[in-house]
């Protein structure tokens, strides 16, 4: 059964009629332009600053050679686009890296939801012995300490400011600044431009074939955890322990979807065409045809948005010494 369509209705000033909108399936729209952010950590451009810096700074690895920036290269839409990622000692995690583009807006963190907010979840990869493996928060804090932030937190959060969870705080609030606006789709919602006829298909077929059940509102995502009976991955019973979590995953948005192969949890879809495929029989029990899965493609492919532009931080320093990386 298809989906009701929503067709936005075109406005009249002074006698003159706008251009109609397009027909967009129900409950598709614009990227958001306000990132939610939490009463406890406002945003500055102070902190925003610092973050950034904390974002691409390997002194927070035990190794020394480990940053966020890592996993989620801002270069590369936010991901490493490995299978897999390294980490310390050459080790490979055990989930794919989602992007951190548009991460603000996710109600829950990791594929499996275990970090409420980015605040939470940029304390796990410093900590973990598969990522940047280092020994306990003190010792990240030390090591930025001999590194020299502690007058770049100080201006920040105050006087003895720091500590493990303004870092977090930092880190997730110059993450909520990367979001990926005016992408084809949005320009053509808006009526500033245009999308293939093949993509047009494909976003009605999504909605017909009912895979805006999950992927769903202008975020392409429900923010909901459904279960995904794909690999051997499982997935929020991992964290719960709970036989009904088995294989329950957090919806990943269709947001920039077409840059950050491989796809799913485990980064056996090498390609979107593979990817939408299977989503199509495991999700909904439909053989896609090769022609609908063009076309499904063809639009997700035009939900990529404008990539932040960053520059690359100088980061603090001792003079005349190096770090001590034993640390």
């Amino acid at each position: 059964m298809k989906k009701p369509l929503l067709l936005l209705a075109s406005m009249c000033f002074f006698g003159m009629s706008a251009t109609a909108a397009p027909e967009i399936p129900e409950g598709m729209g614009v990227l958001p332009t306000e990132v939610p952010v939490p009463a406890n950590n406002p945003m500055s451009d102070a902190k925003v600053e610092l973050g950034k810096k904390l974002y691409f700074e390997p002194a927070v690895s035990k190794s020394g050679e480990f940053s966020c920036n890592s996993c989620h290269n801002l270069g590369t839409w936010g991901v490493d686009n490995q299978k897999f990622s390294i980490g310390h000692m050459w080790q490979r995690g055990g989930r794919n890296a989602p992007t951190v583009l548009n991460s603000g807006f996710w109600s829950k963190q990791f594929w499996d939801g275990r970090a409420p907010l980015l605040e939470d979840q940029a304390k796990a990869p410093p900590l973990n012995p598969v990522e940047m493996a280092s020994d306990s928060a003190d010792a990240v804090m030390t090591r930025l300490k001999n590194a020299g932030y502690e007058p770049e937190f100080k201006a920040v959060f105050g006087p003895n400011a720091l500590s493990f969870d303004n870092m977090a705080k930092a880190i997730a609030a110059f993450e909520r600044t990367l979001t990926t606006p005016n992408a084809p789709f949005d320009k053509f919602v808006t009526g500033k431009g245009t999308i293939s006829k093949a993509a047009q298909r494909g976003m009605k077929k999504v909605a017909e074939v009912g895979c805006t059940s999950c992927h769903s509102g202008p975020l392409f995502t429900s923010n909901a955890f459904v279960p995904f009976m794909h690999g051997t991955d499982t997935g929020l019973k991992s964290v719960t322990g709970k036989d009904e979590d088995d294989h329950v995953f957090r919806v990943q948005s269709w947001r920039n979807v077409a840059m950050t192969a491989p796809y799913f949890h485990d980064g056996s879809a090498a390609t979107l065409a593979e990817a939408v495929k299977i989503m199509g029989k495991v999700q909904l029990d439909t053989d896609l045809s090769k022609n609908d899965i063009a076309d499904i493609v063809a639009f997700l492919e035009t939900l990529t948005g404008e990539s932040p532009v960053v520059t690359f931080p100088l980061l603090p320093r001792p003079m005349d010494k190096a770090l001590d990386w034993k640390e």
